[in-house]
């Protein structure tokens, strides 16, 4: 089993009466799975990623990685466990002055040591590599481009070609076609899941276009203000279900989203 939570709860903030992110939620999701996380925005999707990468550490509960208790071991094997994981944040952590080819290059940093870390941001390691991942999403043609000179969309999948060329042996993605117009968001789901089943590697992926989610997952897992609402394969899930997790809330679920437009607010420097 590749995750394992019973009764897991995480807060934000040190509050006790602040609504819980995550509240009492029990899942496993075996070796090899594919799975869509759905919900309305703030339903605990991105808290739920970070908690399966140990980005955040549960308030209550247990959390198991690969069999192995993270918060129970030390930094060293906690560190292990993060390095058979690959989290790609829906804002991807590239540095805007940097080279593509370095940037997905980047997706080998667990497996490098701090002199191959450093050799590789003046001489890339491996930019056959690096071209082969962007080629998957047809950017190869980006591979010494700067990453500031991407659309938010290019960007998006530039984080996609990182996952690529990394050897996790789970992939947590959140919201990964929120800048791509239909066309691209299918090529890109179908490279995640073809790459996903090509090394029967686990792959958790939170998606707002529930029509994806249900065509191309054999299991979808809808969330609600922390809380697991039904968690079934794509054949049990109903329009009625799909109503229920969304009604009375801000956003009703994507059936299309925003063509691929050039982004426009600066990306962090820190990587994950």
């Amino acid at each position: 089993m590749t995750f394992e939570l019973h009764g897991v709860s995480v807060r934000h903030t040190f509050t006790a009466s602040a609504p819980a992110a995550l509240d009492d939620l029990t899942l496993s999701i075996g070796q090899g799975e594919q799975v869509a996380l759905i919900g309305p925005s703030g339903a605990g999707k991105t808290t739920l990623l970070h908690t399966l990468a140990c980005a955040h550490r549960p308030d209550g509960g247990n959390l198991s990685l690969f069999g192995i208790a993270p918060w129970e071991a030390s930094d060293v094997q906690r560190h292990a466990l993060r390095s058979r994981l690959f989290l790609a944040p829906q804002t991807p952590p590239l540095p805007p002055r940097q080279r593509v080819v370095t940037a997905v290059l980047a997706g080998r940093l667990p497996q490098w040591s701090l002199w191959q870390a450093l050799a590789s941001l003046f001489r890339p390691a491996d930019p056959d590599a690096a071209y082969n991942a962007l080629a998957r999403f047809n950017l190869q043609d980006k591979l010494y481009s700067r990453v500031d000179r991407l659309s938010g969309g290019e960007r998006q999948r530039c984080s996609m070609a990182r996952l690529l060329v990394s050897n996790a042996e789970a992939f947590l993605v959140d919201e990964p076609l929120s800048a791509l117009d239909p066309a691209l968001a299918v090529q890109t789901l179908a490279v995640l899941q073809e790459e996903a089943s090509s090394r029967h590697a686990t792959l958790v992926c939170s998606l707002h276009q529930v029509d994806l989610a249900r065509a191309h997952f054999p299991r979808v897992i809808g969330v609600r203000a922390g809380r697991i609402v039904f968690d079934a394969a794509r054949e049990a899930v109903t329009d009625d279900m799909i109503d229920a997790l969304y009604r009375h809330t801000d956003r009703a679920p994507v059936i299309s989203e925003p063509m691929d437009a050039p982004a426009t607010v600066p990306l962090p420097t820190r990587c994950f």
